[in-house]
């Protein structure tokens, strides 16, 4: 199980670099979990993505959907406590450190694409691909 953050949310639904690396990661561990903040997130890329007219609006409404389908029972509410600790104890924004939070708080890896995350939380912060070579 991991913690996945909309960085790699998106990886997975909209082709980039790390699109593959992401698919991979899934057939490896398909039980994703995250803070019920991914959703905002999530719906916040796929509106750009509809204003550049990268997708259109039918396409982000199939993804959205099929995005909560996946993370249905596996979406947690967190501590606010915890995450407003780890904002001011960093140069995060209590957005990111909801996902570091869960993945703190169920002893799990946070899988992103954000480097200077994966700098400021090395123990638990880390790359689909690094998540690999730690499995190894």
């Amino acid at each position: 199980m991991i913690v996945a953050d909309t960085n790699t949310i998106v990886y997975l639904y909209l082709p980039t670099e790390q699109t593959d690396d992401t698919i991979k990661l899934l057939h490896k561990d398909p039980h994703w979990v995250a803070p019920l903040l991914w959703r905002s997130e999530f719906r916040n890329v796929l509106a750009l993505y509809v204003k550049k007219g990268i997708i259109d609006l039918s396409t982000a409404i199939a993804m959205q959907a099929q995005a909560e389908q996946q993370f249905a029972d596996n979406e947690y509410t967190v501590n606010s406590m915890d995450v407003l600790s780890l904002a001011a104890g960093s140069n995060y924004s209590a957005y990111d450190c909801e996902f570091v939070s869960l993945a703190m708080c169920l002893d799990l890896k946070l899988i992103t694409g954000d480097r200077k995350l994966i700098q400021a939380f090395p123990g638990t912060a880390m790359t689909a691909k690094d998540f690999f070579r730690a499995d190894l």
